[in-house]
């Protein structure tokens, strides 16, 4: 008992600590939320100093338990933390400038700009959503190795918030169904949003909701050491089910005036209140100050760490599978992979096929696949549209998380998560499709992936009006520009399945910057047919014909109307016009090459840009003053070939078009 009570009365210092340098921080800050850090201390206190798993001297360690802050907004949670443990990144400094320009502690978490950080958070839902993808890449490596390589978990802190965004429905409606036992959120049960209590926009029973998903649930005094130590212990028994303890928290627990309010979410305290919280708290410590033993209770659990860490690492020096394990985290082998994908680009030019980008997309999985060992590809409920899934893949299910093929099922947004989650973990390299008209269902995803550098690939067929009868609802016709807006983020529109296994090489190769393959639905020529062991797709845009001499005209053109570019020009010839194609599949990859290069390509003749879709971002390309031939408003239900008529999207259009710039 008296080893009990020690236990909670340091918990409690604990937890202390992380409330006095969340108000303090966000104090200095003039800006913050010191709210859901102090309201959650108690169970981030339990957590570390009971049961997680983490080394902050190895904070890439494979085996680690992962914690991700799915409520961004209590970020000072997760600094105050990191500072604790003795992160060498992060010193009071740094908790000194939170939400400053250059620090390491930005307003919400974000991955890569300090050590630990496993995940991007802020925008609500991301997070439990992206711990979805960490929690089965978990399962997924350990059907693959042992325990004795993979063995941790995965702890999400979610609020109110969280739960209330739609991709929250999606991921535990996953996890659930997939029995991700390793995954256990706490769910900050303070009843309170921005605009007052839940009661204001929310009736849900969300022990109910999480129950119809197949989780185990949980309610206790989120105040309460030895409720939480307790239901967290009940949470990592194996019972083949992903874990939701609801927290009943008060936030803001320890200012006296202002715990319990919606006040005390975004805003700071106020020194008053600070003062007052300090009484309260009996911390009688100075702004950012903590007392050695305090300290020392939070170093026992990096030391408790690293001490697994060395026992994890004489394990796996004494693996049979050690080599394999490594290079399941290791870059991918572009050299290996080039040349299978040259050979393969050798046969296509031979054989010229007419075919769909998104069959083409199939041809070249079937390399990279054959070639990178670790590939995880899916679609949400698309495979067949999508041509996602390659001979020999076998799909991941609760009872084979052995599998290399992930059924998202309807859900494009927990895809887009949950693939962010299982890059972010490592061992794996992840692609998943759908429409692209469906690339908004997933666009906050993709964003992410973007803004932390993740090379997710993002398979998007059916790419424009070229899909059909489907109509307006599926022709992505504003996606494409929309796309190319977000910084980072590599677009690619294939002319042909030549372009199509560059784009593949491309994306598979990827650091630190995902890539969207917009691919269609209907057959195209094959356009590159001299073969070259260049890959031309990676410089975004590149010559595909040029005429003898000085040319008249430069037509540009993406994907499918590739072809269209190339039989205007033939038109053009007639009269004697000479116009060069360009086929530019990547603008951004374009915009990536010396002027020189550019120059080259683009010429000083009058420029026509040609894409079934709208003409916001071809300025970059054709000039204020070019000519364009694509959409001006949505699509219609009709044949693919009587959509490109109706729209005016022809080699006539084309050329007469080119004409009247001359």
């Amino acid at each position: 008992m008296n080893i009990q009570v020690t236990m909670q009365a340091t918990e409690s210092a604990m937890a202390n600590a992380i409330r006095a340098l969340a108000m303090d921080a966000v104090q200095a800050a003039k800006s913050g939320h010191p709210g859901a850090p102090m309201g959650l201390a108690d169970v981030a206190a339990v957590l570390f100093n009971r049961f997680i798993k983490i080394d902050p001297s190895d904070p890439d360690w494979p085996d680690r338990d992962r914690f991700v802050l799915s409520a961004g907004h209590a970020s000072m949670l997760l600094y105050a933390i990191h500072h604790l443990l003795g992160y060498d990144d992060m010193d009071a400094e740094q908790l000194r400038r939170f939400r400053q320009l250059g620090s390491r502690t930005a307003g919400h978490p974000e991955y890569g700009h300090a050590k630990g950080i496993e995940t991007t958070t802020g925008p609500l839902g991301q997070g439990i959503a992206t711990a979805v993808g960490m929690a089965l890449a978990e399962r997924m490596l350990n059907a693959r190795f042992d325990n004795n390589l993979v063995n941790h978990y995965t702890y999400v802190l979610a609020g109110d918030g969280c739960l209330m965004e739609g991709i929250s429905h999606e991921a535990i409606d996953l996890a659930g169904h997939l029995g991700l036992g390793r995954l256990i959120v706490f769910w900050d049960d303070n009843r309170i949003t921005i605009d007052g209590a839940t009661d204001l926009s929310t009736s849900m029973d969300q022990m109910k909701r999480f129950d119809a998903a197949g989780w185990q649930v949980q309610a206790i005094d989120g105040h309460d050491m030895d409720a939480i130590a307790d239901a967290i212990a009940n949470a990592c028994e194996e019972t083949g089910k992903p874990s939701l303890i609801a927290c009943n928290t008060v936030i803001g627990k320890g200012a006296p005036n202002k715990a319990g309010s919606h006040k005390v979410h975004g805003e700071p305290l106020g020194d008053e209140e600070i003062a007052a919280t300090r009484k309260a708290l009996d911390w009688p410590h100075a702004a950012f100050e903590v007392p050695q033993p305090v300290r020392d209770a939070w170093l026992a659990v990096s030391r408790r760490g690293r001490i697994a860490n060395e026992a994890w690492k004489r394990r796996k020096a004494a693996h049979p599978r050690v080599a394999e394990f490594d290079a399941s985290f290791a870059e991918p082998d572009a050299d290996t992979l080039g040349k299978a994908i040259s050979d393969h680009k050798r046969q296509l030019s031979v054989d010229a096929p007419k075919i769909a980008t998104r069959k083409a997309s199939e041809l070249a999985l079937e390399v990279v696949n054959s070639v990178l060992p670790n590939t995880i590809g899916g679609s949400a409920d698309l495979t067949g549209s999508n041509n996602t899934r390659t001979s020999g893949m076998r799909a991941v299910s609760r009872t084979n998380f052995g599998g290399n093929y992930l059924h998202y099922g309807i859900r494009e947004h927990g895809m887009a998560a949950a693939m962010n989650g299982i890059t972010l973990h490592g061992g794996f390299r992840t692609y998943g499709g759908t429409f692209l008209a469906f690339a908004d269902y997933c666009r906050p995803s993709i964003r992410l992936s973007a803004l932390m550098g993740v090379p997710v690939t993002y398979v998007m067929t059916h790419d424009s009006i070229g899909l059909g009868e489907d109509g307006p609802t599926h022709q992505p016709v504003e996606t494409l520009a929309s796309l190319r807006a977000m910084p980072n983020l590599t677009v690619i529109r294939p002319a042909d399945a030549v372009e199509t296994a560059e784009a593949w090489e491309i994306a598979a190769t990827a650091k630190k910057t995902p890539t969207v393959l917009c691919l269609s639905r209907q057959g195209l020529p094959t356009v590159r047919k001299d073969h070259t062991g260049e890959n031309r797709t990676r410089r975004g845009a590149y010559l595909l014909k040029e005429p003898c001499g000085a040319r008249h005209l430069t037509l540009i053109a993406t994907g499918s109307e590739v072809e269209i570019a190339l039989a205007a020009a033939d038109l053009l010839a007639i009269n004697g016009i000479k116009a060069a194609v360009v086929s530019a599949p990547s603008f951004e990859l374009f915009t990536c090459q010396d002027q020189a290069y550019c120059d080259a390509v683009l010429g000083t003749a009058p420029r026509v840009g040609v894409e079934a879709a709208v003409r916001q971002g071809w300025d970059v390309l054709i000039g204020s003053g070019g000519a364009f031939v694509g959409m001006t408003g949505f699509g219609a239900s009709a044949p693919a070939s009587d959509l490109y008529d109706h729209f005016g999207i022809t080699p006539v259009a084309v050329a007469t078009a080119a004409k009247a710039l001359l």
